[in-house]
Order: structure tokens, then C-alpha cells, then sequence
């Protein structure tokens, strides 16, 4: 076996990194002189420019590129000369110095000036400029990094990258090696970013055996927690334990042992229901608290359907003609007889459904509801699940509107403030774009709404279900269930002569949209998927900002059925962001992992956070990156809420550009325009239900970039199969819907 060669050097540039595998390309000053730097490859996330690297590796040419070192294992070791101290300082490695700073450190104490901050800091304030709370704070953030330091070279003998050890050393602090060693599967559970795998490559590398009960339980836990990032709120007993004896290797016995104790141990909860497709009943198993939200969740909606109290009484015994004559003069139009049902049923029934499709007036169906409501000095409390959609719902209301995260007023940890034994201040709550609304959410949400208040759930239930675990509107339309609900059909005449919504409705029907001779509704066809992606980003970057005067970070948004290939999400971002919110010398930027983040950018939080912001920062929250501090080493992020929220440099992580999302990440937003790839290379993921919310995210206008046989195949492929819930059996349904098509019968 060949010796491995060693390369001393300051890493000066980071060209590529690959988040995914930490395939990085970079290049380094080994300090031959001359500007000759040395292309170096490999494993390097985390490591920052500025860093002195020690690296073991092999070397090597590549065809076009010529000489370069393959790394197989680096260290960071301390620069040695005044100029690698500043540029090591510099970095943004340590919080509080930034460029500047580091000048006028290195400039006073020239190569003492590592020695003078680790052994004595207090000296720091010689410098000018450096006050007594910077210079605490460079000291305490020289020994957090030191500590860091440590835990790094223990994880990466175990194969976890810099940024995973940074989060366990926040999370644990100095129990840091003891966990990892004694415990490993904890961090599945305790660290954002640690999924099993991650834990279970630790295990092996500290010697847990394959076969330890622990391994199995954690295996088990995962394969359910998979389950529910899916969308089922359980799995069925077999398909669980294939799933785990597939994932951990082991025998199956071993399995149903381990699963046996975990039931025990109350780490999960096997229940029999009624099976998804309604044929017999399937062995459930639960992951503890969404057991619980489904049980909660079909309780309190019973309860509010049978209470005798009416904190909207008025409306039993009100004058409806003279009610909607009053009406129609206020808002100057007629309710259609679907829509008058939709208003007497929200304003006389504890808890109903509004759906229907676009053009088919929710909307103003909910503005009626809102106005008669307040005509009658009511409570109304306006929500949705994300921002963009509970601002539209204020506009259109003309009343104040929040999240449902912000509603509840959710804190750290996620307990709301209201609940069931204080619930909200209204006599009517008004829930629009319920289709997003996964299970955890909504039985906070319905445990919030007190005794005798009305509850009205709007949405479109052909569009895709939640992010989150569940089908919550679709089990509470489900037939036989007690929730009475309208579904709108008519097209209004105004909204038949869009494209836009003439084109929705004719693919929720499994018809083919019309996309010539429309002047909002275009299909672009370019079969490559590669060039599908390079037409998608001049398309929404160049072409409809010059046309129709869009600002393309404001106006245009790219929707991808899927995050990876050549027209995924991903590549799209990097290709968007070139083309949006170029690199410019003047503009300052923070490489994290493979994304670099600039002032200007796009971006989206990918993680419910319950820690950050007034209310928490929840996943699908969209924002633009306001200002950029290398000294702070922080970003702040305006989000669409308004509010300004701060990033430490080590929780970038938490944020992914969003100037193209998936589709799934785009329910409950509206965009002037929307661009959308439909390619063969995202074949799998081609499904009515996701092209259709596509299209009905768009208020003015749509581009389909791509194929003709894709766009076939996603208008004729019906969603396989329901997400595993049973709320529908709880709340006394007879099953499933297929179709909601269902008008309360009074």
C-alpha cells in the first residue's frame, strides 16, 4: 500500500462542495510563492478559507485541471507567519473578528497574537478600537472553538462532518465524546441533522454491535419517523418491520422482539384501524405523539360539534333573505346558492368545511361569512399556515390576519400558549388553505378554539396534502363523517376567461390544458431535461421580467416537482442565483456547505425552529438575506411576515435559497407568475394532484418548461394510494373519500 503524502498549507478558496457527499473541490497556498496555488479534492466540508490544513492524501492529474492532491483525512493546525494569523483571524472562524479586526490584531501583536488571545485575552483591549464586551467576547469564542476543535478530531475519527459536530458540541458541550461514545442513537433523536444513518455509521465506528437491541429499537423508530415525514401518521405492523429488517440487516425475529419492547417500553403505540383502502383492518404502530394529536385531534372536534353553547347565537333564528339582501348591498354582489349555503352553514354549525377549486368564489364565500359575522359584533380570529396566505386572507377580509404559529403564540420546545385551558378570545375562527394543515398542527389549532365558537376550515382538497403527517381536510370531508361541508363547483364567468384557472380545472379532470392561443398560460417545449433547466432560469430571470415587467425575485417563482436532477430545485437555485444575485466584489458572502449566501438572496427556512424569532421560524417560511456582518458573523433575514431574523454563520444550515422550490414547499403561497419545469427526468414524482397545485399557486400567469409526454403523464397519473391516518374512523366516518364532492344536507 502506498504512503500517504502530507500537504501543508492555507486554504484559500473553496471552488465546489457537494453538501450531500462532501465532495469538495479547493485551493490552497502551500506557500511556494508566485500567486501558485494547488487544486486540492475530496472530503473538505467544513473546513473554512483562512484555515492552516494539514492534509494526508495522494497526488494525482486530472485530464483538464493538471495536478492535483486527493485528500483522505486533514487536520487544522495553527498558522505560524503574521500573515496567516490574519488571514486564519479573518476567516470568520472566530466571533467578533472579522477582516478588519483581524488588521488591527495582528498589526499590534504581530506572531503573538494566537498566544496573547488564548493565554491571555484581557490584552485584546490594548488594540484600538476593541472595547472590554468585544475583547469577553473574542476570549469566549477562542475557547468554544478550542473545545470544538477537540470534539472535531474525536468525530471525525468516527466519519461526521464539521458542521454536525458543531451542532453536538452545542448540544451537549463537554458530554460531547461521552454521548457519541456510550449512547450514539441519541443524537438521532436529540440533533437537527443527525437522521439514524448518520447515528448508526457513529455506532459502528465505536463498536456497538449489529445485532444490540438498541440498534433494532432506534432502527424501528427511524423507519416510523421516515414514515411520517411521508405523511402517514402510522404504518402498518408488517410493512414496518420489512421496512426495519431491510434498513438494519438483521433477522426478523430480532425485529418483532425489539418492536415488542418498544411497545412496552411505551416508545410506540399499536392500535388495530381500519385499513387506508378500507378493506380489512391493518395492525397499526404509532410513533408516540402522533397517536396522541389523532386521538386529541377527533376529540375536540367532537366536542365542538355537540356543545350547547353558541357564542354566535343570533344566527339561529336570523332573517337569511334580509341577512343576504344587507349583504349584497355591502359587498355589491350576489352569492351564488352554493356559496348562501357555505355562509349559513359557517355561521350556524360549530364546525364545517368550505372547498372547491379556483374561480369557484372561496374567497368571496369567506369575505360574506367575515362581514355578517362582524355585522353581528362577533369575535373573528383570521388564520393560515403560512404567511403569504394569512396576508392575503387580511387583504382580502379587509381584517387581520396571522399564521396559525403565531395565533397560538407556539413556544420553544412547541407548547402553544393557547390551548384547551386557555383558549383563544372568538367567536368565529376562519382557517383558510386547511389542506396544508398536517396533523400536529391542527390539533393544536382545534384544542385552541373554546367551547360554543365556530370553526370554518377552508381549502381545496385536490390540491396536495400537507408537508406534514397526515390528510386532515380530507378525513374531516370524508362521507359519513359528523363535520357538514359545501364543496363550490361553478366557475364564475370572470375566472373562465383565464387560462389560469380554465387550465387548473381541466387537469384536476384529467384533461390536457390548453396552451396555445392563451395570453397567461404558455408551454415552452424542450425535451432535454438539461436544457429544460437552462430555459426554466432564462425564462423566470430574463424573458418574463422583460415582457411583463416583473421583478424576478418578487414576482416569478420557479416550482419543481423535485429537489434533485438538472431541472430540480437544487441546480435551479445555483443557476437563478447567477443569474439574480451574481457575485460582486462590493457584495459580502458566506460559503456554507455548498450554497453560498449573499445580501440579495432568496431564501427559505427548511427546519421548524420553535427557538427562533417572535414565534418561532417554521419550515416553508420564505425571506430575503437584508444584510450580511462577517464580523458578527451573522445574516438577518426580512421573512414574509416582516420580521427580522438573525442567523449565526452556524445555523445557516436551517436556510436554502428560494428562488426555486418544490412544489410540495409552495402550498399556501401565491406568485404573480410561476415557471414549471415538467421534464421526463422527474418521471416518478409526474402526478395530477402536484401539477394542478402548480398551476393554482399562480395569480396572473404560468410557463410550463419541458416535454409534451411529461406533461401527459402528470395530467392522466392519479396519486397511488392514501397517507396511513385514521382520523376519519375516529371522528365517525364510514371510510375514506375519494371524491369530496359533498353538500351538507340541512
Amino acid at each position: 500500500m502506498l504512503k500517504l503524502a502530507v500537504v501543508e498549507g492555507v486554504l484559500e478558496r473553496i471552488t465546489y462542495a457537494n453538501e450531500e457527499n462532501g465532495y469538495t473541490v479547493a485551493r490552497v497556498d502551500t506557500g511556494r510563492g508566485a500567486g501558485d496555488l494547488l487544486t486540492v479534492v475530496g472530503s473538505l466540508l467544513g473546513a473554512q478559507p483562512g484555515e492552516s490544513l494539514r492534509m494526508e492524501g495522494r497526488w494525482g492529474s486530472h485530464p483538464q485541471y493538471g495536478k492535483q492532491f486527493t485528500v483522505e483525512n486533514y487536520t487544522t493546525v495553527l498558522p505560524a507567519t503574521v500573515q496567516g494569523i490574519r488571514r486564519y483571524l479573518g476567516s470568520g472562524l472566530i466571533k467578533g473578528i472579522g477582516p478588519r479586526i483581524a488588521d488591527r490584531i495582528t498589526e499590534h501583536f504581530g506572531v503573538e497574537t494566537l498566544d496573547v488571545i488564548e493565554q491571555r485575552p484581557e490584552r485584546l483591549i490594548e488594540v484600538p478600537g476593541l472595547g472590554p464586551k468585544r475583547t469577553k467576547m473574542i476570549g469566549a469564542a477562542w475557547e468554544e472553538q478550542k473545545a470544538i476543535k477537540e470534539v472535531m478530531i474525536f468525530l471525525q475519527g468516527v466519519g461526521v462532518s464539521t458542521s454536525i459536530a458543531v451542532r453536538i458540541y452545542k448540544k451537549y458541550g463537554d458530554a460531547s465524546i461521552s454521548v457519541v461514545k456510550n449512547e450514539p442513537y441519541r443524537l438521532a433523536a436529540d440533533v437537527w441533522g443527525i437522521g439514524f444513518l448518520t447515528a448508526d455509521k457513529i455506532a459502528q465506528s465505536v463498536g456497538i454491535p449489529h445485532d444490540s437491541p438498541d440498534r433494532v429499537k432506534a432502527g424501528l423508530q427511524y423507519a416510523l419517523s421516515q414514515s411520517t415525514d411521508n405523511g402517514h401518521c402510522y404504518l402498518p405492523e408488517e410493512q414496518l418491520i420489512a421496512d426495519a429488517v431491510k434498513l438494519l440487516q438483521v433477522d426478523t425475529g430480532l425485529v418483532i422482539d425489539c418492536l415488542g419492547e418498544l411497545a412496552a417500553e411505551e416508545g410506540v403505540v399499536r392500535e388495530r384501524v381500519p385499513a387506508p383502502d378500507g378493506g380489512d383492518p391493518v395492525a397499526a404502530v404509532y410513533l408516540v405523539p402522533f397517536h396522541r394529536a389523532e386521538l386529541s385531534l377527533a376529540g375536540q372536534v367532537r366536542r365542538l360539534l355537540r356543545t350547547e353553547e353558541d357564542r354566535m347565537p343570533a344566527f339561529q333564528g336570523v332573517d337569511w333573505e334580509k341577512a343576504l339582501t344587507w349583504l349584497a348591498g355591502r359587498t355589491g354582489a350576489e352569492l351564488a346558492p352554493e356559496q348562501r349555503e357555505a355562509v349559513r352553514l359557517a355561521l350556524t354549525e360549530k364546525v364545517a368545511v368550505l372547498t372547491g377549486g379556483p374561480g369557484c368564489g372561496k374567497s368571496f364565500t369567506v369575505r360574506s361569512v367575515v362581514e355578517l359575522a362582524r355585522a353581528k359584533k362577533a369575535k373573528v380570529v383570521l388564520a393560515a399556515p403560512t404567511g403569504r396566505a394569512a396576508k392575503r386572507l387580511a387583504e382580502l377580509t379587509g381584517a387581520e390576519a396571522s399564521t396559525v404559529h403565531r395565533l397560538l403564540e407556539l413556544k420553544p420546545g412547541g407548547d402553544a400558549a393557547y390551548d384547551r385551558d386557555r383558549p383563544l378570545d372568538a367567536d368565529l375562527v376562519v382557517v383558510d388553505e386547511a389542506s396544508m394543515l398536517d396533523l400536529l398542527l391542527a390539533n393544536k389549532l382545534v384544542k385552541a378554539v373554546p367551547p360554543g365558537a365556530h370553526l370554518l376550515f377552508v381549502g381545496d382538497v385536490d390540491q396536495l396534502p400537507s408537508v406534514g403527517a397526515g390528510e386532515v381536510l380530507r378525513d374531516l370531508l370524508a362521507p359519513g363523517g359528523p363535520v357538514p361541508a359545501v364543496r363550490l363547483t361553478r366557475i364564475f364567468r370572470q375566472a373562465q376567461q383565464s387560462g389560469v384557472v380554465t387550465n387548473a380545472h381541466r387537469i384536476n379532470e384529467g384533461v390536457p390544458p390548453l396552451t396555445q392561443g392563451l395570453s397567461d398560460f404558455f408551454l415552452f417545449v424542450e425535451d432535454d431535461t438539461e436544457e429544460a433547466g437552462r430555459l426554466t432560469v432564462d425564462v423566470a430571470a430574463r424573458r418574463l421580467p422583460a415582457k411583463f415587467g416583473l421583478d424576478p425575485r418578487r414576482d416569478v417563482q420557479v416550482l419543481a416537482p423535485m429537489h434533485r436532477g438538472p431541472a430540480g430545485a437544487g441546480a435551479l437555485n445555483g443557476l437563478l442565483q447567477q443569474a439574480i444575485t451574481p457575485a460582486r466584489p462590493d457584495l459580502p458572502e458566506r460559503r456554507f456547505g455548498g450554497r453560498i449566501f449573499r445580501v440579495g438572496d432568496k431564501v427559505t427556512q427548511i427546519r421548524n425552529n420553535y427557538e427562533k424569532g417572535a414565534n418561532g421560524v417554521f419550515n416553508g417560511t420564505v425571506g430575503v438575506v437584508t444584510s450580511l456582518d462577517t464580523d458578527e458573523q451573522r445574516l438577518t433575514v426580512l421573512t414574509d411576515e416582516d420580521e427580522e431574523v438573525p442567523y449565526d454563520f452556524d445555523e445557516l444550515d436551517e436556510l436554502a435559497h428560494a428562488y426555486a422550490v418544490t412544489i410540495h414547499r409552495s402550498q399556501g403561497s401565491e406568485y404573480p407568475a410561476v415557471v414549471i419545469p415538467v421534464t421526463t427526468g422527474a418521471w416518478m414524482m409526474l402526478q395530477r394532484n402536484l401539477l394542478y397545485t402548480a398551476v393554482t399557486r399562480a395569480k396572473r400567469l404560468v410557463v410550463l418548461v419541458g416535454s409534451r409526454r411529461a406533461l401527459g403523464q402528470a395530467v392522466r397519473t392519479v396519486s397511488a394510494g392514501r397517507r396511513c391516518t385514521a382520523l376519519d374512523h375516529r371522528l365517525g366516518g364510514q371510510g375514506r373519500v375519494e371524491d369530496a364532492h359533498r353538500v351538507s344536507e340541512r
